[in-house]
């Protein structure tokens, strides 16, 4: 019974992860501007490597965890250097 609700319980985690993931994909499309863009880029990868982990826990598979950590990394470099170039206008000095 309770591995049951966990199933469950993780199931809906996923789909509220991918509803999530869809409002971030909106901000990216539709953002007035690029500081909103970006913070949609954010939140798309961090749902992301949520998603990855949420899927890791539900298979029982160590491959998951591995690549979500990969996407924290990327995405945590990819942030720094999207809001060095908004601030300085370029990424490289």
């Amino acid at each position: 019974m309770i591995g049951l609700a966990i199933v469950w319980s993780i199931l809906i985690a996923q789909v509220m992860l991918a509803l999530a993931m869809a409002f971030a994909l909106y901000r990216i499309i539709k953002g007035p501007r690029a500081q909103d863009r970006i913070l949609g880029l954010d939140t798309l990868y961090i749902n992301a490597m949520l998603m990855l982990l949420a899927f890791g826990i539900r298979t029982a598979n160590t491959i998951y965890f591995e690549t979500a950590l990969i996407i924290a990394l990327i995405g945590f470099v990819s942030s720094i250097a999207f809001a060095k170039f908004l601030m300085r206008g370029e990424v490289i000095e």
